[in-house]
C-alpha cells in the first residue's frame, strides 16, 4: 500500500435503508453525523440510505406501481379540456 493516499477514518459504519427498515454493517470512510444502536448492542455511526438491495425492485423482484395508467394517458386526462376549446 502506498503511504498517505488512504483515508485515516476507515471504520465500521451502519448503512441503514430507511424504506426497508433494514441495515448492514460495512467498513467505510463515509462522513456521518448520527449514530445508531445496532442489534449487537453497540453504537455505530449511521449512514442513511433511501435505497439498498433490501428495497430496490431489481433485487426484491417487486415492482413499485405509482399508478395504473401510463404517463401519456395521465397527460391526456389533465390537458384534454384545452383541446376542446380549440374545436369550438
Amino acid at each position: 500500500m502506498k503511504k498517505g493516499i488512504h483515508p485515516e477514518n476507515y471504520r465500521t459504519v451502519l448503512f441503514y435503508d430507511s424504506n426497508a427498515k433494514q441495515g448492514f454493517l460495512i467498513r467505510s470512510c463515509a462522513r456521518t453525523t448520527q449514530t445508531m444502536k445496532w442489534e449487537d448492542g453497540k453504537e455505530y455511526p449511521v449512514f442513511m440510505c433511501d435505497t439498498s438491495s433490501a428495497s430496490h425492485p431489481f433485487y426484491t423482484g417487486k415492482t413499485r406501481q405509482i399508478n395504473n395508467e401510463g404517463r401519456a394517458s395521465s397527460f391526456l386526462n389533465r390537458y384534454s379540456k384545452f383541446g376542446s376549446l380549440k374545436s369550438k
